[in-house]
């Protein structure tokens, strides 16, 4: 199986938690839009590496909130 998409470079993902994060949370996940719907909030943005992706997954964790998901829905970005 041939795996063509670049896993290392910028892309835009979507990750969800349980509760309620309001949009002044932006700036400390780097500028991510933030939404909140029915009890989920849902984080979108540019994350620019891996290692990127795992630092906004330990702030998550540092909030002590349920993560229900991290969906990468953009892999190539246009430079």
């Amino acid at each position: 199986m041939t795996d063509k998409q670049n896993w290392h470079g910028p892309a835009q993902y979507q990750i969800k938690v349980k509760g309620r994060l309001c949009s002044q949370w932006s700036d400390w996940f780097e500028g991510m839009t933030i939404t909140y719907q029915e009890g989920i909030t849902t984080i979108v943005g540019e994350i620019l590496d891996q290692a990127a992706l795992h630092g906004l997954l330990i702030r998550v964790r540092d909030l002590a909130i349920p993560l229900i998901s991290v969906k990468r829905i953009k892999p190539d970005l246009e430079k």
